[in-house]
């Protein structure tokens, strides 16, 4: 998308959604059939005669393909932003910032992040795997422009997954971490700014939490 839309007037939201709607060429109809929402609820949303929950938010999100925060201002809803660079937070926290803005239990996408990386744990170890990691990290990195939180932790990851001397073990861990942050299967899409990596930032942190572990040990 090329600019963001204009949102003059009292129903910014509807307006927002409007030229939206005009730019992808969607009815009402058809944005109904993408997201879900009946068109009913679609219209009065668009006309001002309902407020949009977040739930509505988010598949308008994703639908419509712009950042869940633009929907967030223009419907008058507060968003708690994480900052862009480094955000440096235990899981607690991040888990409370889920809380705070609403949008996802923190705790169930925990569980969904530490499920996904005990999956990626015995994969990490094949030379593909290890290949993938090699060639889609500093792509990843240039992807998200230093936006993604533990950037800086991500970077000690990577240079420890290439030094020889890191021991089987925490390599696998490691890969596991490396490859959920390359892949684009996020629990939480990255599009969905700013609270698209807080999943990244999880999995940060369920990685060095395994790797602590298994050097007290």
């Amino acid at each position: 998308m090329s600019r963001s839309p204009e949102t003059e007037g009292p129903n910014k939201l509807g307006t927002m959604l409007k030229e939206l709607m005009k730019q992808h060429n969607l009815s009402m109809r058809k944005t109904s059939s993408l997201t879900q929402i009946d068109t009913a609820t679609i219209s009065r949303i668009v006309n001002g005669k309902q407020a949009a929950r977040t739930g509505h938010l988010q598949k308008f999100a994703e639908a419509l393909q712009v950042p869940l925060h633009q929907l967030l201002e223009a419907a008058g809803l507060e968003i708690r932003q994480p900052p862009e660079h480094g955000l440096k937070q235990s899981l607690d926290s991040i888990q409370e910032m889920f809380a705070a803005n609403g949008f996802f239990n923190g705790q169930d996408t925990t569980r969904q992040v530490e499920q996904a990386l005990s999956g990626y744990e015995e994969y990490a170890q094949t030379s593909e795997a290890q290949r993938m990691i090699h060639d889609g990290f500093r792509a990843k990195i240039l992807q998200v422009d230093g936006a993604g939180p533990f950037i800086d932790r991500l970077e000690d990851m990577y240079a420890a997954f290439c030094n020889k001397q890191t021991s089987a073990m925490e390599k696998r861990v490691i890969g596991a971490g490396l490859l959920y942050f390359i892949w684009s299967a996020d629990i939480i899409p990255d599009y969905l700014f700013p609270i698209g990596y807080l999943d990244d930032a999880i999995a940060v942190t369920l990685t060095l939490d395994r790797l602590r572990q298994i050097r007290n040990s």
